[in-house]
């Protein structure tokens, strides 16, 4: 359709009597070279037509050298029920060797490459640089650059699981400098990818043409319910009691990582016999994958000292070595300046021959010389540098407490090598935010290790984190975490920090038994103490085959006795088992036989740690004391956390400043941490007043005047609420007005004394003030007080909510000159004194009042509380007064019949519970129906009592605790009597809902 398009409008363009032909000719050619078409133009005419197009055969061949095509191979094997594959050829072509692991969706890439320069040094500079980037779990990193910056702790220790045992099988004399890049590609979260990374570093090795003694098959090992099991998932692991790392040759163990919730020396053995039985299987797909991709191996530069060169120095120098390093009286300074003169001597001596050679060589010859005599002395004679025997350990020294001030301290020292633990308590929201693409997010147990070159007498900086360093406190850790509580019982943050003071071997297992009892010693309820020691094997190797043929186990090694011999076995443990391991090795593989030998001597000295250690300190210290901070968790109802949490987390900072405790808030709990109980007091009282809680009946609150009116006070208290001050709560004198009392903003300490029928919670200042002793000059030896075997019986109205609230009954249109009189008159709070007869009559007598003797029959009305805004004579007429000393004695129902006497058929209308105590009825008396506030309707036929005779109508009563009004009709009756009893109906209902009732009938 397209070609005949062409073709059209080029023959429109052909019409001679429109465009010239040599302008059609431009043109048209122009356009059909775009398409890729031939323009012919005859005799007026243009013809567009089509190449052939070439056969398939030819197309294929076209198509063939313009596709590129990767020469993939890839090897599938099982390990454990996963499937495993490595491939390479895809990803990284131009690395000296590089590597695609996958199981499940996680691939990890390797990559491997070496320096091609002379590798004149005398060490092995090989780098592993692992690396999580966060695009391998579909997340944005979340610093400001958006970008992955430094290394964190995973990545190195992730980079030392990889370097320890590929290191030991690089040939002897291997200089040259070689970096292995392990990037993630992605991960699935289900699988941790560093024991993986360490499989595709040994086939990447394999691959490549550096000269390596591989490959090597590493695997995970957990157990769950006494069950081994290879290749756990990361939710298998959390349920795990082990968590073993295991990397080996064919025959020989290189490296074991170990943290597990101590298990005894005989189950951590069959589970390495087992993890060696699976590892083994990661060794022969390797071996396939390098005969179909792998590079030959090139001859590299090997650093050798010769024979004759090595015989020759040993000539000068072994004679002296062997003075000073069989002498015990040398100490770890002493050996090495008498070893840096010896040097010198042989230096000399070699200068005077002008060799030249032997001089570039001097100081690894004299080491190897050392070595060589350090060695032989232990296994032939079985003595050590410092004279101990092999299983001896060397002096403790433990000292808990050595700061006082601190949370938690603690000085350990075996030997020369000392170091200093403290302890840190934070809240929980201290805990580390860990940013990994498998494992928990947070983490609140830390362990920090630092090792200052002041400790071996060098001069160096401080720089960021130390591979190094991050390894020891990381198996510190492990060591000690065995033993913490759980959360739930101890929702503390901890931070352990370790300080070496003086190094001279093994000051990761210091840190284990100083840390230990740091831990104890600010009060951490550790169950037992953890102990750290470390084993060292010197063996006799047969040249012609390789195999030991003699070999010592030295218990508690030396720094140098680490240095010149061929592992360092780390084991930290209670006395029930295992907590940690890290074993590291220098020659190709030492026999697992050879390693579970280690664990028993390791035991025997681990035990004899934790005899001293028990002598210093053998359980915690109790919590609290001394300057350990004080933890405390408020947890409030939902729907007030929900209210508030917006504003407390604004406000956090500023309590944390004028308080100086810190507040964490996570999952509906407020976490607070303070130096001392004072603080956590002034804490405490901060947070419970913006958030609020449970409201109780009796109960003292803190609140802040929010606003002043005729009536009394609004006030801001319990997290934001407002309540009612009435001004006759305000004093138990008469004040006339609130602002003489009280003034906007002012702190207060308050009791609620209850809840109007409206929900509107009332409060009392008068109740929290101690009402004075005014009798005393006026009565003989009569007090006017409750006396001291009485109680003080404070107790709500039955009908608590329908109680009419001051401000409703003030504000009543209808009436009108009475209003003030009727605020005062009408009031009632549901918290008050159940005064005695007596106590009455000597109130009266103090008032200098008449008082009637003869008193009216006691009404069965629904108990009233006591009115103290009412003149004492009112008091002492009112139906209500009467009843007070007949209700004081019938309080005989149970707590559960009384709270649906108090409660019954109200309707709750606040957030918060009002916790009140009702009055019970005679067993002889049969109360009436009681009626609620939100029952009561229009064309409603109610008995009520006359509660008060006011100037324009009455103030009635009902049997609920209702109050209303009555209005005056014109020429209308008014000869009504106080407790008078009327049969009314409700007509209408006043602004603020109080009912207002039209007589029916007089009694």
């Amino acid at each position: 359709m397209e070609l005949a398009a062409v073709a059209a409008t080029l023959r429109r363009r052909a019409n001679p009597r429109i465009l010239m032909a040599s302008l059609l000719s431009f043109h048209c050619r122009q356009g059909c070279r775009r398409l890729g078409v031939r323009f012919l133009c005859s005799d007026g005419h243009a013809f567009v037509s089509q190449p052939p197009r070439p056969p398939p055969s030819e197309r294929a061949a076209e198509s063939f050298h313009t596709r590129k095509v990767l020469g993939t191979f890839r090897e599938d094997f099982e390990v454990g029920s996963r499937i495993i594959s490595i491939e390479t050829g895809k990803i990284a072509r131009f690395a000296n060797g590089s590597v695609v692991i996958n199981m499940g969706d996680t691939n990890v890439l390797s990559t491997v490459a070496s320096a091609r320069g002379d590798g004149a040094r005398d060490f092995l500079p090989l780098t592993v640089d692992y690396q999580e980037k966060q695009y391998a779990q579909g997340v944005i990193p979340t610093t400001f650059m958006r970008r992955e910056g430094a290394p964190k702790e995973r990545e190195l220790l992730c980079g030392r699981l990889i370097d320890r045992p590929i290191r030991p099988l690089f040939p002897s004399g291997f200089y040259h400098e070689v970096q292995v890049m392990v990037s993630v590609l992605s991960s699935d979260g289900k699988q941790d990818p560093d024991v993986m990374a360490a499989n595709a570093t040994s086939a990447a090795l394999m691959l490549s043409d550096i000269p390596w003694n591989g490959p090597i098959g590493v695997i995970r090992v957990g157990r769950i319910d006494g069950k081994f099991i290879f290749n756990p998932t990361m939710d298998e692991l959390s349920l795990s009691d082990l968590n073993l790392v295991y990397a080996c040759t064919t025959d020989r163990t290189l490296m074991i990582d170990v943290q597990a919730r101590e298990i005894s020396e005989k189950d951590l053995e069959a589970g390495l016999k087992l993890a060696h039985l699976e590892a083994v299987k990661y060794i022969e797909p390797q071996i396939r994958l390098a005969e179909k991709a792998g590079k030959q191996k090139k001859e590299y530069k090997l650093s050798m000292i010769s024979d004759g060169t090595l015989q020759k120095i040993r000539n000068f120098a072994e004679a002296p070595i062997k003075v000073v390093f069989t002498d015990s009286a040398y100490g770890k300074f002493e050996r090495g300046e008498a070893l840096d003169k010896i040097t010198q001597t042989v230096k000399a001596k070699l200068e005077e021959e002008c060799d030249e050679e032997s001089l570039k060589v001097l100081p690894k010859a004299i080491d190897t010389v050392r070595k060589q005599i350090i060695r032989r002395r232990i296994i032939d004679e079985g003595l050590r540098v410092d004279g101990r025997k092999l299983d001896e350990v060397r002096p403790l020294y433990c000292e808990s407490g050595t700061y006082p001030i601190l949370h938690g301290s603690s000085l350990f020292s075996r030997g020369d090598t000392q170091v200093l633990c403290t302890v840190t308590l934070g809240a929980p929201g201290d805990a580390q935010r860990l940013d990994s693409i498998v494992g928990p997010p947070t983490k609140r147990f830390m362990l920090h290790y630092s090792f200052p070159p002041f400790s071996i007498n060098e001069v160096g900086k401080r720089g960021g984190l130390n591979r190094r360093e991050v390894g020891h406190g990381t198996l510190a850790e492990k060591a000690l975490l065995a033993v913490l509580p759980p959360e739930a019982d101890f929702p503390y943050t901890v931070r352990v920090n370790s300080e070496v003071m003086a190094s001279d071997g093994s000051t990761s297992m210091a840190t284990v038994c100083g840390g230990s009892m740091a831990l104890m010693d600010a009060g951490i309820p550790v169950r037992v103490h953890v102990a750290g020691v470390s084993v060292g094997l010197v063996s006799d190797v047969d040249p012609s085959t390789g195999r030991i043929v003699n070999y010592r186990i030295l218990t508690d090694i030396l720094g140098l006795e680490d240095h010149l011999g061929d592992m360092d076995f780390k084991i930290a443990g209670t006395r029930k088992g295992i907590t940690a391991i890290q074993l590291d090795i220098k020659p190709a593989g030492i026999p697992l036989d050879i390693i579970c030998e280690c664990l028993k001597p390791a035991q025997k000295g681990r035990n004899q740690i934790l005899d001293r250690m028990e002598e210093e300190i053998s359980a915690p210290r109790t919590l609290g004391d001394g300057s350990t901070p004080r933890l405390a968790t408020l947890k409030f109802a939902a729907d007030s956390l929900r209210r508030s949490i917006g504003f407390l987390i604004t406000q956090r900072k500023r309590i944390e400043q004028e308080t100086g405790a810190r507040v964490s808030v996570n999952d509906g709990a407020v976490t607070i941490v303070a130096k001392n109980q004072s603080i956590m007091q002034k804490a405490q009282e901060k947070i419970s007043f913006l958030i609020g809680g449970e409201i109780e009946v009796g109960g003292i609150y803190k609140g802040v005047v929010s606003s002043i009116k005729e009536y009394g006070a609004f006030v801001e208290f319990n997290g934001g609420q407002q309540g009612l001050l009435h001004i006759s709560e305000l004093s138990h004198e008469t004040v006339s007005r609130v602002s003489d009392i009280l003034s906007v903003g002012q702190e207060l300490s308050l009791m609620c004394i209850g809840q109007d029928v409206r929900g509107n919670i009332k409060l009392s200042l008068k109740a929290t003030i101690p009402k004075q002793d005014s009798l005393n000059d006026n009565l003989d030896g009569q007090a006017s007080v409750v006396p001291a075997n009485q109680a003080v019986n404070v107790w709500a109205s039955p009908s608590l909510e329908n109680t009419t609230c001051m401000e409703n009954l003030g504000s009543l249109n209808d009436v009108q000159d009475e209003s003030n009189e009727l605020q005062s008159a009408t009031c009632s709070s549901p918290a008050v004194v159940i005064r005695s007869a007596a106590e009455c009559d000597a109130q009266d007598l103090a008032s200098g009042k008449h008082v009637t003797t003869k008193r009216r029959k006691l009404s069965r009305s629904s108990p009233r509380p006591y009115n103290a805004s009412l003149p004492c004579e009112d008091v002492g007429e009112s139906p209500k007064n009467r009843d007070d000393v007949s209700l004081k004695k019938k309080r005989r129902q149970t707590k559960k019949e009384k709270e649906m006497d108090a409660f019954s058929g109200t309707k709750q209308k606040s957030d918060s519970t009002l916790k009140t105590v009702s009055l019970a009825y005679d067993v002889d008396e049969k109360p009436k129906p009681t009626i609620r506030a939100d029952s009561l309707k229009l064309g409603d036929t109610v008995t009520a009592k006359v509660y008060q005779i006011r100037a324009h109508g009455l103030v009635l009563e009902l049997n609920g605790g209702i109050r209303g009004m009555f209005k005056f009709e014109v020429n209308g009756r008014r000869d009504f009597e106080v407790g008078k009893e009327l049969l009314v109906r409700c007509s209408s209902f006043s602004s603020k809902g109080i009912p207002v009732f039209s007589l029916l009938k007089d009694e």
